[in-house]
């Protein structure tokens, strides 16, 4: 028997550090999940969360000079008799201020996202879509 009350405190305290350690990080970090009808399935929890954040990102949308094609229609012509005529757009560079992508808008159900735990572990965040490589 080891009479030494320091090892006995040592390897308590141990113990005691590990399994809070193990319970405070097992709650925080990115899993995968999928949307479902009625809320989030993450990978590794049982069961389905109907209470969980999506990210939505503000910023600026900066679109290059590109070139598009359509049709163009004069109705306030009558000898037009609703012609139309096919062309191209040149649309110069720009910058969009105030935009924001939602992303809940483009979830359904079955698509596969990366969402994280926050506080704790106690709320997720849905961050993103994700698709395999190959598709």
């Amino acid at each position: 028997m080891n009479k030494d009350p320091y090892t006995n405190l040592a390897s308590a305290l141990h113990s005691t550090f590990s399994k809070q350690t193990k319970q405070a990080v097992s709650g925080v970090g990115a899993v995968l999940g999928t949307i479902t009808a009625t809320g989030l399935k993450l990978d590794d929890f049982k069961h389905e969360l109907q209470d969980y954040m999506i990210a939505e990102l503000p910023g600026m949308l900066a679109l290059p000079r590109y070139m598009g094609t359509g049709t163009t229609a004069k109705l306030e012509e009558p000898y037009w008799d609703d012609k139309q005529i096919n062309t191209s757009f040149y649309m110069e560079k720009t910058d969009i201020e105030d935009v924001r992508l939602e992303l809940n808008q483009g979830l359904k159900p079955g698509d596969r996202v990366l969402a994280v735990r926050v506080n704790g572990g106690n709320d997720v965040v849905v961050v993103c879509r994700v698709v395999s490589a190959g598709a």
